[in-house]
């Protein structure tokens, strides 16, 4: 069966409970489900070699909480997509009370324009920030 799929995407865990690994972040006693459980989940990165989960952990993140979900590439992402996420987040946010998951790959190649565009509405709760990179710089 080819429904154009990527087979990563196709196999993806959808729960928790098959999410394989970072116990002290998402098991019984992590942070994330703690932080979760409380409803105070911060902005964060997200660190590691690809296939390791980043985006995985993420996309589950959001649902647990029941966020919207937005993903970039910093690579591609250009400052009017910030600023049209924030934008649809913020009516998202008022209007049917639901937070947005910024989910934003290889956030270690963004500029100083495309983090000032998205700093004050992180620090605002507009949008959660989730950065992945595994970048040593």
């Amino acid at each position: 069966m080819n429904t154009g799929v990527p087979l990563a995407e196709t196999l993806r865990p959808k729960d928790f409970k098959d999410f394989v690994g970072q116990a002290h972040l998402v098991g019984r006693d992590g942070i994330l489900t703690k932080l979760m459980a409380r409803d105070m989940l911060p902005s964060l990165i997200l660190w590691g070699p690809p296939g390791s989960g980043k985006t995985t952990l993420a996309h589950l993140v959001a649902t647990k909480i029941q966020a919207h979900f937005v993903a970039l590439s910093a690579v591609t992402a250009k400052l009017d997509d910030v600023r049209k996420i924030v934008a649809e987040s913020a009516v998202r946010q008022s209007h049917y009370h639901q937070r947005t998951i910024l989910f934003i790959d290889e956030i270690h190649r963004f500029n100083k324009a495309q983090q000032d565009a998205f700093l004050p509405h992180v620090e605002k709760g507009t949008i959660i920030l989730i950065g992945a990179t595994y970048s040593s710089s």
